[in-house]
């Protein structure tokens, strides 16, 4: 049983738990090379991320991640004319739709259940979107936690303070007590901020935009996986 002060894990999901990737390339019309299909997926992600810190400086409340998402979609095949005859209004929702069902990165259900029944802590998805999508997720991923907790439920988009104050409210745990685990940077700057711990797994899907260098030396860890995640907060 872990021996610090840390009582509980809060992970944030798509990205850092799931591989987004492969469920988004998947939905996209075979006719389109891989290649191709990969960078729009990206890029598709990269504008999600771009809108909802749009949202978030604005103040605005959150919305259903799949308006954002449809949204974000249309502006990226306006950015990406060779897709845009391929993929019709059809093939839209099933983009849309590819976001609920995500694969797990290999090693993250072992990661997270010795953290559970090893360390004897508390797991916590703490993502922006939906509830249904999250429920959707561990559905999806096999991946099992306490809590789902997400920005509709919480009322705000991290990385608002009260994002993070809320779930240590509902936990009722201390900032001191509890480790952020995300593959990006703007989440745990804000968690940072409100005393967390916090740890960062670079996934080569997401952060595209961040300076690497820079990123590991901002956090109290950096990992490349989640291999030795549980090994790395029982030292914490």
């Amino acid at each position: 049983m872990s021996q610090s002060n840390i009582k509980a894990v809060f992970f944030d999901f798509m990205g850092t738990c799931l591989d987004w990737h492969s469920s988004v390339v998947t939905a996209l019309p075979s006719t389109i090379p891989g290649n191709e299909a990969s960078k729009f997926a990206l890029e598709w992600r990269r504008q999600y991320f771009l809108e909802i810190n749009k949202r978030f400086l604005q103040g605005l409340h959150p919305e259903d991640i799949d308006d954002t998402l449809a949204r974000t979609l249309e502006v990226t095949l306006n950015r990406s004319p060779e897709p845009r005859p391929r993929i019709d209004a059809e093939t839209k929702n099933k983009l849309v739709q590819a976001w609920h069902s995500q694969p797990a990165w290999p090693e993250v259900s072992k990661a997270i259940r010795s953290i559970r029944q090893d360390l004897n802590l508390e797991a916590f998805v703490h993502a922006n979107g939906t509830t249904r999508l999250q429920l959707d997720l561990t559905r999806s991923s096999g991946l099992d936690f306490n809590m789902l907790f997400s920005s509709q439920l919480l009322g705000f988009y991290k990385p608002s303070p009260e994002a993070y104050e809320k779930a240590l409210q509902l936990v009722k745990l201390k900032p001191e007590e509890v480790v952020l685990v995300a593959a990006h940077a703007y989440d745990l700057r804000g968690a940072q901020k409100c005393g967390l711990r916090t740890i960062y797994v670079h996934r080569w899907t997401d952060d595209v935009d961040e300076d690497m260098e820079k990123v590991k030396t901002e956090f109290d860890v950096f990992l490349e996986n989640m291999d030795d995640l549980p090994g790395v907060i029982e030292r914490m």
